[in-house]
Order: C-alpha cells, then sequence, then structure tokens
C-alpha cells in the first residue's frame, strides 16, 4: 500500500486518483506516467480491492483507476462496494479483457469508464479526466462495441403496448375523440363518417370497456392517456 502526496493546499484542482493493480511493475509504471503529466494528483496506490476499498473510503479520491482481475478481492466487486459507498467516486476500469461479458460486468457494478490496457499516456489521461467530470468514456476500441450492444437492446425490447387492445383501431380513434371532448356529430364529422356509423362504433367502445356510459368511458380514456 503505497501512499503519494496530495497538491499542497490552494494548489491547481487536479483529479485525486487511486490507482489499483495486482502488477507491481505496471502499477509502479502508470503511477510515474500519470504523475509525470502534471495533470493529476496520484494520492495511493493498491495491490488488491480488499485495499481499493479500504483506501477509497479513507481517501475519497475523485477516480479510481481499478483492474478487474485482482487476488483477494476482484474489480467488478471493489468497483460495486466503492460506488455504492461513495457515488461521488468516479471509477475507470483498466484492464488486460475485452471482451463484452467484463466490460458489461464493470459497467452494471458503477463503473463510469473503461479502457484496455495498452491504452496510451494521452487516451489514459483522458479518460481520467472525463470520469472525474462525472463523464462516461470507453475506450476506441469500445465505444462502437457498447453502442451496437445497447441499440439490439432497443431493438429487441418490445413496442408500448396499445391502450384498451381489445378495441379495433377505428374504435380506438372514436374514444380518443370521445376523450377529448366530441359529440357524436363532431366525431362524424371529423372523421367524415356516417352518424350511425359513429353510433354503433361508440357502442361497441362502452360494451368492451365493460362501462355504463360515456361519462365513464371519458374517465377510463384519460386515465389510459387518451385525449389529450
Amino acid at each position: 500500500m503505497a501512499f503519494e502526496p496530495s497538491s499542497p493546499p490552494g494548489g491547481p484542482a487536479h483529479p485525486r486518483v487511486l490507482l489499483v493493480d495486482d502488477h507491481p511493475v505496471y502499477r509502479d509504471g502508470l503511477r510515474m506516467m500519470l504523475a509525470s503529466t502534471g495533470a493529476v494528483d496520484v494520492v495511493a496506490t493498491a495491490a488488491d480491492g480488499v485495499e481499493a476499498v479500504v483506501l477509497a473510503g479513507r481517501l475519497r479520491p475523485d477516480v479510481v483507476v481499478m483492474d478487474l482481475q485482482m487476488p483477494k478481492l476482484g474489480g467488478i466487486e471493489a468497483t460495486r462496494r466503492i460506488v455504492s459507498a461513495h457515488p461521488g467516486t468516479g471509477v475507470l476500469a483498466l484492464t488486460m479483457h475485452d471482451d463484452d461479458e467484463s466490460v458489461f460486468a464493470a459497467m452494471l457494478a458503477g463503473a463510469r469508464g473503461y479502457l484496455v490496457k495498452g491504452a496510451d499516456q494521452g487516451e489514459i489521461l483522458r479518460a481520467v479526466t472525463a470520469v472525474a467530470s462525472g463523464e462516461v468514456i470507453f475506450g476506441p476500441a469500445l465505444a462502437g462495441r457498447v453502442t451496437a450492444y445497447f441499440a439490439r437492446l432497443a431493438g429487441l425490447r418490445p413496442a408500448a403496448e396499445e391502450p384498451f387492445p381489445q378495441l379495433t383501431a377505428r374504435e380506438r380513434e372514436i374514444l380518443d375523440l370521445i376523450a377529448a371532448g366530441l359529440s357524436n356529430r363532431a366525431i362524424a364529422e371529423r372523421l367524415v363518417l356516417a352518424p350511425k356509423t359513429v353510433r354503433n362504433n361508440v357502442s361497441n367502445v362502452l360494451a368492451k370497456l365493460q362501462v355504463a356510459d360515456r361519462a365513464e368511458a371519458i374517465i377510463r380514456a384519460r386515465d389510459a392517456g387518451l385525449g389529450r
């Protein structure tokens, strides 16, 4: 568990960063690389998820740069615990794993960013800054896949059901106009229908909705969002 000095009081407002990785060579290299930019303040490093949770609670960094595969406590669970206890701390996953399962597990745990190791200094610095600002960010190799994933989800999501599925499209249209306050005559004029046709449809609507009268039908329709 290694600590680095914080920025002096009154100094430039740099994101305060906790680095978490079980590989000391990579962890120390990342610490030196980020410190060399002068743009962030590396306040501590941790070698596993347990240390990460403890240090995040003690130091309240702006960003935790989190590896995922670690001993004692993995990065996914450590992320979940940190974000749950300290919502103001952003987590940036930085890992060797770029499979969809790892990416979405990290995001569901509360990570606000995801980079694959091998990202250069500029990418990592931009991601840390973005996460510190409350943004969500993915590395270039992942952004397209994440967008495609959510596009697929949107395509699979069932469309919102129409209210009163027992009604025909014409009956629903007439109920909408009834709920808007139109009389049968006005509805006939609006839809260019014979008054008798409108009366028959209104009767069908009342029967299918199992309501006693027009007033009750209007209440049901407005509750369902019709007549607006």
